[in-house]
């Protein structure tokens, strides 16, 4: 949720005061009385979505594997998955650090609060959840027309995709995260979303934990159609060998996609959703 409100003032007052308000997706408002002008961010979809949004010119640090786009490379880095360096984020000053609740811990962000920073947190478990962040942190950059325009071009692309796949038949598959020891996602994960929009199940969609780990035996009961991985090279698909029992094995249908693309939770995740719907074509031939 966002609010601005915008007070004018006395004749006597240079300039109209800015006030803002933000709830973050632990459900924690935030009031800011400008716009954030010196920003971090503690995961590498923050530093694209910030850069999206506008607010790239803003951007004091980010984490590390911040690539997309470019520029986000060139800047200090604080944080790793798991570990913030703290005096590092210190000395940076910022007036807003952006995170990430599935990748950084609440002892971090707690810890970062106590010392007095402000910490937006985020999460997108759907791919509608992107433009909506991307809205959230241009109206805390004080970018909101450009985070705005952005974030309408990221939800026309879905739309026509879901429009393209809506009527297709529908494939059971394994979404190999990663290979030692076999990782998946469940139903609530942002990727299971996109295959939902390719015309695609997820066969663990049920699994109680966002990202399961799961059992060659587990995997031979489901019965995939097609099995996606990350793209782990010649050796991980040939690990499939032998399981021709499973359906996915026995028609060939083992597609590698980059996991650049397709694990993304920032606007460039729309790469890998195209590529996603791409293969799930070719398993329905």
């Amino acid at each position: 949720m966002i609010r601005v409100i915008a007070f004018a003032m006395f004749a006597a007052v240079p300039a109209a005061a800015y006030a803002l308000q933000a709830t973050d997706d632990r459900g924690v408002t935030m009031s800011l009385a400008r716009p954030a002008s010196r920003i971090v961010t503690l995961a590498p979809h923050l530093a694209e979505i910030a850069f999206a949004a506008g607010a790239g010119a803003k951007l004091a640090g980010v984490s590390s594997f911040s690539r997309h786009p470019a520029e986000a490379e060139r800047l200090p880095v604080v944080a790793s998955y798991g570990r913030v360096d703290i005096e590092r984020l210190i000395a940076l000053r910022p007036d807003l650090v952006l995170a990430w609740r599935s990748g950084n811990s609440p002892l971090q962000i707690d810890r970062l609060e106590r010392i007095g920073i402000r910490v937006f947190v985020t999460e997108a478990r759907r791919l509608a959840d992107i433009p909506r962040i991307v809205r959230l942190v241009g109206a805390v950059a004080g970018s909101a027309e450009v985070a705005e325009a952005r974030a309408r071009q990221f939800e026309n692309e879905v739309a026509d995709l879901r429009k393209r796949y809506a009527a297709e038949r529908r494939v059971a598959v394994f979404l190999e995260i990663w290979h030692t020891p076999l990782l998946t996602v469940n139903g609530a994960h942002l990727i299971s979303d996109a295959l939902r929009l390719c015309g695609g199940h997820n066969v663990f969609a049920a699994a109680k934990t966002l990202t399961p780990l799961v059992s060659r035996e587990q995997i031979l009961d489901a019965r995939p159609d097609a099995i996606v991985t990350g793209g782990f090279g010649r050796e991980a698909l040939q690990a499939w060998e032998g399981l021709e029992s499973v359906p996915a094995v026995r028609n060939r249908r083992i597609y590698a996609i980059d996991p650049d693309w397709l694990h993304a939770q920032g606007p460039h995740v729309l790469r890998g959703v195209r590529a996603l719907c791409e293969r799930l074509e070719l398993a329905r031939n």
